[in-house]
């Protein structure tokens, strides 16, 4: 029996020694735990459980991003007279859309200025301009920019006119350019609300202009004007 004790007595003490001075501590929430096979190894605060839970509790979910915002209004034109514009307003009412004339400042199409360009020497710009003036365009005429030669075939009102002429040139093998020519003018133009079920007007529902306008087109209506910058043409 004593011998038993003795036996018991020393596993309790040894027991306790282990506990105090080899046994790695037990591990603090929110603190790195030691490892005793590697006293180099580091553990960030987010590996640790507590960290793990202020981690996942201090993200905000992520808010999703909606669709663009679709636009409230859209600017018809540009028209170079009132008539015009008032023309339009009315295919506009037809089609149930009230709009609001607005003035503007904006470029308004001269015409199509064609010319021949690239030609090497004086003389082939005097053989060029004798045989277009042959084939029919007798109001060619030459024009010298920073030294080189071209030829003015005219500034034409619509695109059949220059077309024509250019073909003629080319049957002479020669270079043609065409360069759209404008002006700033007074122009109109239509705000259009998008209506209560979503729809807005179509460029394609609308009458051409006829009144040298570069071509009518859709853009966003612009920011709020002052009271009496925009007059209603339809109820």
């Amino acid at each position: 029996m004593r011998a038993l004790f003795l036996l018991l007595l020393l596993a309790n003490v040894l027991y306790l020694a282990w506990s105090h001075w080899i046994a790695p501590p037990a591990p603090v929430p929110g603190h790195a735990t030691p490892s005793a096979a590697g006293k180099q190894a580091i553990r960030l605060l987010r590996e640790a459980p507590l960290g793990q839970e202020l981690s996942s509790e201090g993200t905000a979910p992520a808010v999703p991003a909606g669709p663009p915002p679709m636009l409230a209004c859209v600017s018809v034109g540009p028209y170079t007279d009132e008539p015009a514009a008032a023309q339009a307003a009315e295919t506009l009412a037809r089609l149930g859309y009230a709009s609001r004339l607005r003035q503007d400042r904006g470029e308004v199409r001269v015409g199509y200025w064609v010319r021949v360009e690239n030609l090497a020497t004086a003389e082939d710009a005097s053989n060029a301009l004798a045989f277009l003036r042959f084939n029919g365009i007798t109001d060619a005429y030459l024009v010298t920019e920073e030294g080189a030669s071209v030829i003015s075939l005219g500034i034409f009102g619509g695109t059949a006119g220059a077309e024509e002429a250019s073909r003629t040139a080319r049957r002479g093998g020669l270079e043609v350019r065409t360069v759209e020519r404008t002006r700033e003018a007074d122009v109109y133009w239509l705000d259009v609300d998008r209506q209560a079920n979503g729809s807005l007007p179509s460029v394609e529902n609308l009458p051409a202009a006829a009144d040298g306008t570069p071509g009518i087109e859709l853009r966003p209506c612009p920011q709020s004007t002052p009271d009496g910058a925009a007059s209603m043409l339809t109820p």
